[in-house]
């Protein structure tokens, strides 16, 4: 089976920092032309900083553009239990892929709190639901054998690993071989081709908002056995990651740099950090070092 790569899909705001729908649409017509499938509401669309009512709305708008061209996650994942559901059972209508959940943030969780919390949220869709695990924003990690229990259930269908720890990774892989029906997507964007190669699912990528071609790039040569495709266009990713990532807080940093190149995505909603003129130039230097136009603003 192949393997797929999913854009953790910006969200796009107008100036007064309302959605600008048809520019999100824009970027996912942008994203499957490339051969992306989506994430939406995810880290890298600003998540946190939406409604519920904005949300349901934004996956309604994702799933209706894409018009079952390509794979659509969507993240319910919320502090309480109670509110992941409410949201899980209005993509489970509007009728996405799947149900991404990242573990709760801000209340602290025992490995038995996230059992209880998965399970009842994938207890309440018909939709397949994914574990989404990113400690150092939510405080909150997926113990690998936390991960095996969870496996077992019939509608958890998997996981993505946003740790960046590649130990983690591969304990998770370990459950993914032992548990069949349990996926695991990569989020780290230089481990791409390193976790298709060990059993991986595919990758969730918020760099490939900047990049879609190269993300496409990996997973197609790794598709077809050209192995050094795949390690080439690879190469090219973790280079952009390296220069792009050590400016800043990365999902700012890749909305930032996909600003640079079509300034209708906007920027992102305050308090989110927005980069000054002079790290702007920086980030520009770097687009233009890896040969991808800048807007002139």
């Amino acid at each position: 089976m192949s393997k797929k790569a999913f854009v953790a899909l910006v969200t796009c705001f107008n100036e007064d920092e309302t959605i600008n729908y048809e520019a999100t649409r824009a970027q996912v017509r942008r994203q499957v032309a490339a051969g992306n499938n989506i994430m939406c509401a995810g880290t890298n669309g600003d998540f946190t900083a939406l409604t519920f009512e904005e949300k349901v709305k934004l996956a309604e708008a994702v799933v209706d553009e894409v018009g079952g061209k390509v794979d659509v996650i969507v993240n319910a994942g919320m502090p309480a239990t109670f509110e992941t559901i409410k949201l899980a059972k209005e993509f489970d209508r509007i009728g996405v892929t799947a149900i991404a959940v990242i573990t709760p943030f801000f209340i602290a969780c025992t490995q038995d709190g996230l059992i209880r919390h998965f399970s009842t949220v994938a207890d309440a869709v018909k939709t397949p639901t994914y574990l989404y695990d990113i400690p150092a924003r939510t405080q909150n990690h997926i113990e690998p054998e936390t991960a095996r229990k969870l496996a077992t259930h019939g509608n958890i269908a998997g996981i993505k690993d946003s740790g960046g720890a590649k130990e983690t990774l591969e304990a998770y892989l370990a459950v993914s071989r032992d548990m069949p029906g349990f996926d695991v997507y990569s989020g780290p964007d230089h481990l791409v081709l390193w976790a298709l190669q060990n059993g991986a699912a595919g990758c969730i990528s918020g760099l490939g908002n900047a990049l879609p071609d190269v993300l496409a790039g990996i997973l197609k040569g790794y598709n077809i056995g050209d192995i050094a495709e795949a390690e080439r266009q690879q190469a090219v990713f973790t280079a952009f990651r390296t220069d792009l990532y050590a400016l800043g807080f990365a999902p700012a940093m890749v909305k930032r740099a996909l600003f640079l190149q079509d300034s209708s995505v906007g920027a992102s909603r305050q308090p989110a950090l927005l980069p000054d003129p002079e790290q702007d130039g920086k980030i520009a230097d770097i687009l233009r070092r890896f040969g991808l136009s800048v807007q002139s603003h």
